[in-house]
């Protein structure tokens, strides 16, 4: 067999791989959205023995016989080229997950499953003790994953690698080092300002079904394609993309703060204009079609968040549209007014809902908590303790209750472990990114001022997400921005920003 026939039968067999993981999306998500509590158990069977298919059909020896035909052929001459990233990224998948045994996978799709459903119950009870056998067999079960896959140094290096490729919870520690004592002072000289702005402006009632229209509007206006995606409700907002055609966005709604579904909406459409611009229908199911990491995706949402969503000149354009939807609510409201109240600066409980600067805060916290659980160092029943006690540490107040503590988030239910950092890494490489297009583009922020956003969605698309995975992301960001990773570009960002806003 030539090279040529082989890349094209690892083309089909990965395309039919695909396909088993798009049902499994559409069953993941449609959980979350609209399928009643009676079914979870046999969607947990449904989801497992897919992803035990899925599995059985990408680490199947062929492949492996496959990759060994085209690898050194005249396909991966130029390594930037889209078969050479195709066959490069696809062995670096086929290796790892040929280490997991098929019965843990299934195993753990299924468990997860159903820890999210008791993690859903647990979090409107606001009771750890519901969650937490779930919690430990969760854990159980991704420690194995480490030890399947192998590691060097701890554990948590191997669940790391799973979301962020080539990265070492050193690293992570190293840069977040460097950020904990700026992000320090920041708050500090905020929380002693000479002026604060009227954070009860965003706090008023603010309609739901009005906010519905208005999240819509903005979500079109950002280049969300609804011909091509949907917003729906649930409890955790999130990002689906089933493949080319149809990307899916959920959100939730507070009828008293504005600020919740506005920027959670904003943050999950900047997810789905990466799976929108990657080139699904010419790569579909290969490396090249699928997104380069999740630090990557998720400065694609927190740019669409905050330096575009939470900017001065976004609102020139989209206040007096937010006045004549929500009239009252914002009756005599200037622009100074509220570009202060979405950028108010507080210590909270819920993440999802923090500002810019206390933000990343929350991430560290769950970084040193993750570790620790994989390490053993603790126990799943000790955690609301150890994350109360934390949390005073890094926010200096008391957690009130287990809804606003350790249940908040649904990753540990999903088995998303080594995940939380690359929240943290994506607000440095959005502050980078944008940084960059700001120079490429030097009226970028007029055309915000006028509506117009699709200069930063075209440079984005151009430099990012028609990328696939040619580039691994610490490379993908020296190629766009001209450096390497770091933390000044936020900071400077930040400290501009509030600078401006509380006079410091």
């Amino acid at each position: 067999m030539s090279p040529q026939e082989a890349y094209k039968e690892l083309e089909k067999r990965l395309k039919e791989v695909f396909l088993i993981q798009s049902c499994q999306a559409v069953l993941g998500w449609e959980e979350r959205t609209y399928m009643p509590r009676g079914g979870t158990e046999l969607r947990s069977e449904q989801r497992g023995y897919l992803a035990g298919q899925s599995h059985e059909k990408f680490t199947d020896p062929r492949v492996g016989e496959l990759l060994s035909t085209v690898e050194g052929s005249g396909l991966t001459k130029d390594p930037e080229s889209v078969e050479a990233v195709n066959i490069r990224e696809t062995r670096y998948r086929y290796d790892k997950d040929t280490k997991l045994p098929k019965e843990l996978v299934e195993e753990l799709t299924r468990t997860t499953s159903l820890a999210e459903a008791e993690w859903a119950t647990a979090r409107q009870k606001s009771d750890f003790k519901v969650f937490q056998p779930w919690l430990e067999k969760v854990v159980n079960l991704i420690r194995k994953k480490a030890e399947a896959y192998g590691y060097e140094g701890e554990p948590y290096n191997a669940l790391l690698d799973d979301y962020e490729p080539g990265v070492t919870t050193d690293d992570i520690a190293e840069v977040f080092a460097k950020l904990r004592g700026e992000l320090v002072s920041l708050v500090a000289r905020i929380k002693d300002a000479p002026r604060k702005p009227d954070a009860s402006i965003v706090e008023r009632v603010y309609d739901i079904e009005r906010q519905k229209l208005f999240n819509e509007m903005v979500a079109g206006a950002i280049g969300f394609d609804f011909n091509a995606g949907r917003l729906d409700v649930t409890t955790h907002p999130f990002t689906s993309c089933f493949g080319p055609g149809d990307t899916r966005i959920t959100t939730r709604y507070n009828p008293r703060r504005l600020n919740d579904a506005l920027f959670g909406t904003m943050h999950e459409v900047g997810h789905a204009l990466y799976e929108m611009g990657l080139e699904k229908k010419e790569h579909f199911g290969m490396p090249m079609g699928e997104s380069v990491s999740l630090g990557i995706h998720e400065s694609q949402s927190r740019m669409w968040e905050n330096q575009v969503g939470r900017s001065k000149e976004f609102w020139v354009y989209f206040l007096p549209q937010a006045k004549r939807i929500f009239r009252e609510s914002l009756e005599g409201v200037t622009l100074d007014d509220f570009y202060g109240a979405i950028n108010y600066v507080t210590p909270s409980y819920i993440r999802v809902e923090a500002d810019e600067a206390t933000y990343n805060l929350h991430i560290l916290l769950r970084f040193e908590l993750e570790r620790a659980l994989i390490s053993g160092d603790l126990k799943p029943a000790d955690m609301p303790g150890e994350w109360n006690s934390r949390f005073k540490k890094y926010f200096d107040i008391e957690v009130d209750n287990d809804a606003n503590g350790c249940l908040q988030d649904v990753h540990w239910s999903i088995g998303y472990l080594g995940y939380f950092p690359t929240y943290t890494l994506g607000n440095l490489y959005s502050a980078q990114f944008f940084a960059k297009a700001r120079k490429d583009i030097p009226d970028l922020m007029q055309q915000f001022e006028l509506g117009n956003y699709g200069g930063l969605l075209d440079w984005l698309r151009k430099n990012i997400h028609r990328q696939g995975q040619r580039y691994r992301a610490n490379k993908l960001c020296e190629k766009v921005t001209g450096q390497a990773l770091s933390h000044k570009p936020l900071m400077e960002y930040m400290n501009k920003k509030y600078g401006e806003i509380y006079g410091i």
